[in-house]
């Protein structure tokens, strides 16, 4: 059985905040590791981005969304922790 997670195992997400309710595997089942932003069909939408890259998106994103910069920082330091990224460089 597949393991399920309370945040997206790619840019940390809280997985419930996912409009679509998480991404999806290559056969169209519901991912529970990562959501809908950075997965769909089986593939990362930005399968070359590196675990700092994905840290400054998602900070962007968080600030756009109104949150101040520290809270920004901090939803985003343990991206390099997540899933996706132990076992690629940083």
């Amino acid at each position: 059985m597949e393991k399920t997670y309370k945040n997206c195992q790619s840019c940390g997400m809280p997985l419930k905040k996912d409009e679509k309710g998480g991404g999806t595997n290559a056969d169209g089942s519901k991912s529970t590791m990562y959501c809908s932003l950075c997965f769909e069909n089986g593939k990362f939408f930005r399968p070359d981005i590196t675990a700092a890259e994905m840290k400054e998106l998602a900070k962007g994103k968080l600030k756009e969304m109104g949150f101040p910069g520290f809270v920004a920082w901090f939803f985003t330091t343990n991206i390099p922790r997540l899933e996706r990224w132990k076992s690629k460089p940083v």
